[in-house]
């Protein structure tokens, strides 16, 4: 009796064996099974997703065998490993293996959206709309009901986010990646709000943030835009008005068609520099770093006036004599599209030119539909009735 239950043992040992052997062929066989491909294919896991799922589903499209020793193998080896959501490279040639590593590794393919410097949040919203690799959310929404989504509920969009390639994966949101840029700018912005010059004439980093959008919008040559905060500091120091095209246009929203008339340089906004003392109530596009940092460090000088050369630079002047005889020399006298900003300190009745209409704002102003004037404000607008660093 004792010899058989030896024997009957001995058998289920063999068996036993036998079956780990088999099983353990079968898992290495479809572990190292390559794919059944003959391209480059993306392998789209959604969120939620679970390798069972996900080896079924590649069994079902004939590009896996063997999916129940791969379940065997993950629920063996790899329990609680993640695996995360995106696409992954399918190549021909590689093993279900391979496959798995790239999931383990989370290496899913990346897509990049640029938000470029000068935008408005028009043009923002119409990027992140294009882009078919984006979760649409926020198509349909109002401005207002965009920043409650993302968490800033009240807060006005215009120039709250940083301009920069942001990388992502499919199925993310676009409130996702908006939310990124909100909270990049906000990181940027108190950086560089801590190294500001210390006569900076701001009380709050959101007016360096309106004064950089300025900047930014008249800046052709990057080396000039300290140059450039340095005369909007100074003529509101002397309680001048800017003056500034840029402020023009974004007041008159989708109602400028890419040139602008002495009406429009008269016609009351809350953005129009001409009209308004100091600075506009919000940013009007937005701005990269540098010109933040313009603007919380402004170049010393004496210069109060700019007119475009028409290569994108511009000669500065102190005084009105000076700047007019540079209007005739680089404006009048060369191309009617030739601008100076800011405009002297008279009405704009009194500036020089000879034409019916004043040239865009900036040397890559275009014609665009812009949002129109905003109603609401994230934050207290200048006070009207004195520049912003006449202290």
């Amino acid at each position: 009796m004792r010899r058989k239950l030896l024997l009957l043992l001995e058998t289920v040992l063999v068996l036993a064996g036998l079956l780990l052997g088999a099983s353990a062929w079968k898992i290495h066989s479809a572990l190292e099974q390559p794919l059944n491909i003959t391209q480059e294919e993306l392998l789209d896991v959604p969120k939620g997703s679970t390798p069972t799922r996900t080896f079924l589903g590649l069994e079902a499209d004939g590009v896996i065998k063997d999916a129940f020793w791969l379940r065997i193998y993950w629920r063996f080896n790899l329990a609680g490993t993640p695996i995360h959501s995106g696409e992954y490279r399918m190549q021909p040639g590689m093993t279900v293996n391979g496959l798995i590593d790239l999931w383990k590794r989370g290496e899913v393919v990346q897509y990049s959206l640029t938000l470029v410097e000068g935008w408005t949040f028009h043009q923002v919203r119409a990027a992140l709309a294009k882009d078919d690799k984006l979760e649409q959310t926020l198509n349909g929404l109002s401005d207002s009901d965009v920043m409650a989504r993302i968490g800033h509920k009240g807060l006005f969009p215009e120039g709250r986010f940083f301009p920069d390639t942001y990388r992502f994966v499919r199925g993310m949101s676009d409130t996702e990646l908006l939310k990124k840029a909100f909270d990049r700018l906000d990181e940027v912005l108190a950086k560089e709000w801590e190294k500001r010059s210390a006569d900076a004439p701001y009380t709050e980093p959101y007016q360096a943030l309106i004064m950089a959008s300025l900047v930014e919008k008249e800046t052709g040559v990057p080396q000039e835009r300290g140059q450039i905060a340095g005369v909007f500091v100074r003529r509101m120091a002397l309680g001048m008005q800017l003056q500034t095209d840029p402020t023009v246009i974004y007041g008159l929203g989708d109602r400028y068609t890419g040139k602008l008339t002495r009406a429009h340089l008269k016609e009351p906004t809350p953005y129009n520099t001409y009209v308004i003392p100091g600075l506009p109530p919000t940013p009007i596009a937005m701005v990269g770093r540098e010109a933040i940092h313009a603007a919380l460090n402004p170049v010393e000088g004496n210069s109060l006036y700019f007119v475009a050369r028409g290569d994108g630079s511009h000669v500065f002047s102190d005084d009105l004599d000076a700047h007019n005889n540079a209007v005739r020399e680089f404006q009048l006298k060369r191309r009617a599209d030739y601008r100076s900003s800011p405009a002297p300190a008279t009405t704009p009745d009194a500036a020089p030119a000879a034409e019916p209409t004043i040239p865009a704002a900036s040397p890559d102003t275009a014609p665009q539909a812009l949002p129109p004037v905003p109603v609401e404000q994230s934050s207290p607008a200048p006070d009207a009735g004195a520049p912003q660093n006449a202290q």
